[in-house]
């Protein structure tokens, strides 16, 4: 499989939810364009695009559990979701033990061990910057405190006017 037949996979697990198919659309959008711009290799960009696509797996069974989809039950619920999701598709084992590592720890920011986990932190943050309006202080901490590739803090910069 490749990260065009995950993405398929992941618009048809999504059922029809709008929302979620727009928001990791979005979010493999800029895992890739920053992945790409920082000269990553072929696989490592694979991996980035597949943890892109699937970081909220979890939300709808976290809708349904708990409720909400706040981002600890997502990283609680996600990993087994992903590997069980991944399973059939032709990965290495090692490449969904990552991508289930991401989704497991996308919402930690204190944790960061690779560029992989970079590049997801900053493409899930562009979104959710604009989809729950954060404020220009939050995003300005977020740019100084988290934000490390350059690719990644000069779209945050241009797109939110820091």
């Amino acid at each position: 499989m490749t990260s065009t037949d995950i993405l398929l996979k992941m618009i048809d697990f999504s059922d029809g939810n709008l929302h979620d198919i727009a928001h990791f659309m979005k979010v493999h959008g800029y895992a890739q364009a920053i992945a790409k711009a920082e000269g990553l290799d072929k696989d490592t960009v694979e991996l980035i695009e597949v943890a892109a696509l699937v970081h909220d797996i979890a939300c709808p069974l976290c809708r349904l559990k708990y409720g909400n989809t706040n981002g600890k039950y997502q990283e609680l619920e996600g990993i087994e979701l992903t590997k069980e999701f991944l399973k059939d598709t032709g990965y290495s084992d090692k490449f969904i033990e990552r991508v289930a590592y991401l989704v497991g720890h996308h919402h930690t920011l204190n944790a960061i061990d690779g560029i992989d986990y970079q590049i997801l932190i900053e493409a899930d943050y562009l979104v959710n910057a604009d989809e729950s309006k954060y404020s220009k202080e939050n995003i300005a901490n977020m740019a100084e405190r988290y934000f490390k590739t350059k690719t990644g803090l000069a779209m945050l910069k241009s797109i939110y006017k820091l």
